[in-house]
């Protein structure tokens, strides 16, 4: 440094601030070269790392499909009224469950009253005819009635307890309390999920809507729309999982029971059925769900979750760990891809440990 600064008064007479800030710049660079660092990871940030493993060879898939809640079709009963007349009282009400036999309404008819009405002929008939075939019998035992009116005798007495048994069976299947009215009761014990009738209603002879549906909702269906896209990888059997927006943390299971094979000339999506346990009744008919389908892929490739791929310059790579815990970049080439799932064609094996968190930031840093 003294030489320099020697040299420089020999050479221009004078001293400045500058070039003695520049020679000695200039001498501290020689003797203290910069060293470029290297970007590495410490086993300290690895196990900070979110990893994913690559799974084994899988010919399965998950696929996302919406779904309606209805009521189990076996499990459900349609009420319609068997006659005219004016209705008395309803005292139930939409969404109420219901016992089996439970009176779900009550109505004035003038056809019950025939219906009592013969009923009550048709008993008398069959006690006649039981009698006239006892005398019958006795007279025959004398030998004062022959064979063939005995027999004419014991033929009657058949036709009129057909007759007495068709008219108390009418009677019942109309629920009546022998005071003229028609009773509607629960065939089945469920919740009304429709009701079209109402107190003090006018039923003509010729309608045709039911009064009441009820369902036994311990039994559920969901039926999940199908894209087109997707029909042949659904199959019978595949497992369901099913989420409800009422009910966020909780998840309910079952298999596709039955696909419908028919195209919905509309929505152009096929359904299939899910029996679904709800003993909670927590799931409800008209509820809508978002169906996970555990269907057949068809590729059979190890596969990783989408998270750990980056795509950088029309490729993509992952960062795998070693078993010696040392991060390298790896282009991977990919098979297929789902919403959440990579099915790997080349460039991973399953066990292959890859960083699935700051994957980017620590890809540019090994890159440079």
């Amino acid at each position: 440094m003294k030489n320099i600064i020697r040299t420089f008064k020999k050479t221009t007479g004078k001293f400045s601030v500058v070039a003695l800030v520049f020679a000695a710049v200039s001498c501290t660079s020689k003797q203290e070269p910069a060293v470029a660092g290297k970007f590495a990871l410490t086993d300290s940030l690895i196990s900070k790392l979110l990893i994913d493993t690559v799974e084994a060879v899988n010919s399965r898939t998950d696929l996302n499909f919406s779904a309606k809640i209805t009521a189990d079709e076996a499990r459900m009963a349609e009420i319609f009224p068997m006659v005219s007349g004016t209705v008395q009282k309803v005292p139930v009400q939409l969404g109420d469950r219901v016992q089996k036999g439970q009176l779900l309404a009550s109505i004035s008819s003038s056809e019950m009253a025939g219906y009592d009405k013969e009923a009550i002929s048709a008993s008398a008939e069959l006690k006649n005819a039981e009698r006239n075939v006892k005398q019958a019998q006795q007279l025959f035992t004398s030998g004062l009635l022959s064979e063939r009116e005995l027999e004419e005798s014991k033929n009657n007495y058949e036709i009129k307890r057909a007759e007495n048994k068709r008219a108390n069976t009418i009677l019942k299947l109309n629920g009546s309390n022998k005071s003229g009215n028609y009773a509607i009761n629960a065939p089945i014990s469920g919740f009304i999920i429709e009701k079209n009738i109402t107190s003090n209603m006018q039923l003509r002879p010729d309608r045709d809507k039911n009064a009441f549906t009820l369902a036994d909702l311990s039994t559920v269906w969901a039926m999940i729309n199908i894209y087109e896209s997707d029909i042949s990888r659904v199959r019978e059997g595949d497992e369901v999982h099913i989420s409800i927006l009422s009910y966020p943390e909780k998840q309910f299971s079952g298999k596709v029971e039955k696909i419908y094979n028919l195209i919905d000339s509309e929505s152009k999506v096929m359904n299939a059925r899910v029996s679904i346990v709800n003993p909670e009744f927590l799931l409800k008919p008209g509820m809508m769900a978002t169906v996970n389908v555990s269907a057949s892929s068809g590729i059979n490739l190890p596969v990783v979750n989408a998270r750990g791929v980056i795509f950088d310059e029309n490729k993509n790579y992952v960062l795998v760990i070693d078993p010696a815990k040392k991060v390298r970049i790896q282009e991977v080439e990919i098979g297929r891809k789902t919403a959440d799932k990579v099915y790997i064609s080349k460039g991973l094996i399953p066990g292959d440990r890859i960083v699935a968190s700051k994957q980017v930031f620590l890809y540019e840093s090994l890159k440079n």
